[in-house]
């Protein structure tokens, strides 16, 4: 029965720490790590662990696929060189640094550098999370880093485990080898996935069955990935990337809304319940640790904790001056951001699931048969610095983006603007022409003519007099037919009641209700 326990105590974790941290304005993965490690101390939870096979197989690809889907490809290109740098070279350059003052603190180097791999890839998910407040630019940049990081780390990781067990060998050659085969082997699984998701998406137009795909997208990515040696997170970011450039093209608007609804839904229970087992596995490496060894894991936590943002704000800033050194280009001067945004980038380096997922994939053994060294360290000093970061940079951060006074991004808005100006525009050109084509009543198209060009009026609106009474007159509107959808949907259920119409008709005339509340209210489905 613990399996049932757990699914109900994770369920309810979740929904008082989303409650009590947006009551009391502390970001909710800090909460639920807190609670995590509070739900250790029940006997019975005590023996739940969370298998670095689940984290990789099927919290990170459905995790990463949607963040993928959401993220801008335009903003990775424009940003494309620094994404790079941050995802490659700062990636091995905290490995190092991580695996020299581990080391210096007493870790053999075999496992001291297995701990830098572990901590040394941002995470994506809860980048997602914490930095919604940034500018559009810096979560593109921080999303994009986080997506791209896991790849290198991963590399690092199989290279430092394999030379401590036996299994590999240290030459630049080899190296350069498994870095060539995770980056381009998994660009092209996650290409090939999603050519066949694509060619499977012309053929469906079930909303169930498309989204079956869509669901599959992912696991089969880090799938063929895997069956190749290469980067199954870099295939599932590729993957994820080509389907949001294809899907607006290719997928109907009942396929897309069910799965807009699924993805947000699950990855957001997904990653809330990764906090909460994190903070687990916590309390389970502590545990494991005697009072000597915990004393020097909790400074190594500190000290490697300092180390990670350090090298994070020496590298942002000596790389900005090294590129501004070599591009002298005008469009390059126009791209540079401030010293306060890179600070506040400095301070967004929240680890999370990659990094407990390497923590738990170290081997219980040697070639030999000996134990590995020091594994226990490992994952306890992982842990701690997730745990650390989460909680310190989480709290620091909305206090970070008050001090940097980050110019107010409107490019989204205006965009969004352009986007329902011109469609409207180019709609209410072609009516004539369509109108004709359906045979459509002379009275309708007047009706549906009237229909845009308010419409036209409301987007286009400025702060005149005569433009705000049209906005105060489409928000009468909007509330009037609110309030009246809430009428009509008391009378379907009250019919109900009274037994004059079935379940099933009240579903379908809800479902038809729904979406109109969702068109005039202007919600949106979480990205």
């Amino acid at each position: 029965m613990l399996g049932l326990e757990l699914v109900v105590i994770l369920c309810a974790t979740v929904l008082v720490c989303q409650v009590a941290g947006d009551r009391l304005r502390i970001a909710p993965p800090v909460l639920l790590l807190a609670a995590g490690a509070l739900l250790g101390f029940v006997p019975a939870l005590r023996e739940v662990h969370l298998p670095p096979e689940a984290m990789l197989l099927l919290f990170l690809p459905a995790l990463l696929y949607w963040e993928s889907l959401t993220t801008s490809l335009r903003g990775i290109r424009q940003d494309l060189r620094g994404i790079m740098l941050m995802s490659t070279a700062l990636v091995i350059l905290t490995a190092w640094a991580v695996a020299a003052v581990a080391h210096a603190l007493g870790l053999p180097w075999g496992p001291a550098w297995v701990l830098g791999a572990a901590v040394a890839p941002t995470d994506a998910t809860t980048v997602g999370v914490l930095a919604r407040i940034l500018p559009r630019r810096s979560i593109t940049l921080l999303r994009a880093e986080s997506l791209i990081n896991d790849g290198t780390a991963l590399v690092v990781y199989g290279l430092a485990v394999g030379i401590t067990v036996g299994e590999e060998h240290f030459s630049v050659p080899h190296v350069g080898w498994l870095f060539l085969l995770a980056y381009v082997g998994g660009a092209a699984a996650g290409a090939v996935t999603a050519w066949l998701g694509i060619q499977l998406r012309r053929r469906l137009d079930d909303p169930l069955l498309g989204n079956v795909v869509s669901i599959g997208t992912p696991f089969t990515a880090f799938l063929l990935a895997e069956e190749i040696e290469a980067s199954g997170v870099l295939a599932v970011v590729v993957a994820g990337l080509i389907m949001s450039q294809v899907g607006p093209r290719l997928i109907g608007a009942a396929t897309r809304r069910q799965g807009q609804a699924f993805w947000s839904l699950s990855t957001f229970l997904l990653n809330a319940s990764l906090f909460v087992l994190v903070g687990l596995e916590a309390q389970s490496a502590v545990r494991e640790l005697t009072s000597d060894d915990l004393t020097h894991a909790l400074i190594t936590v500190g000290v490697v904790s300092v180390v990670l943002v350090a090298v994070r704000f020496t590298f942002q800033f000596a790389a900005v001056y090294l590129i501004r050194l070599l591009d002298r280009r005008p469009q390059q001067r126009l791209r540079r951001m401030s010293h306060r945004a890179r600070v506040v980038g400095g301070v967004t380096g929240f680890r999370g699931a990659v990094s407990l997922a390497v923590a738990l994939s170290v081997p219980e053994t040697l070639d030999s048969g000996a134990p590995f060294p020091d594994r226990d360290v490992i994952v306890f000093v992982t842990s701690g610095v997730i745990m650390l970061t989460l909680v310190v940079q989480g709290l620091l951060l909305p206090r970070v983006v008050r001090w940097a006074r980050l110019p107010r991004d409107t490019s989204a808005e205006e965009e969004r603007s352009l986007a329902e100006t011109t469609a409207a525009e180019e709609a209410l050109k072609a009516l004539p022409e369509v109108a004709a084509g359906l045979g459509t009543a002379p009275e309708v198209a007047d009706w549906t003519r009237h229909e845009y060009e308010t419409h036209l009026r409301v987007v286009r609106a400025d702060d005149d007099a005569e433009d705000a009474v049209v906005l105060r007159h489409k928000e009468d509107y909007t509330a009037l037919s609110l309030a009246l959808l809430d009428r009509k949907r008391a009378t379907v259920v009250r019919l109900r009641d009274e037994n004059h119409i079935d379940d099933t008709v009240l579903r379908q005339v809800q479902a038809y209700l729904d979406i109109e509340e969702v068109r005039l209210s202007g919600a949106e489905l979480s990205d």
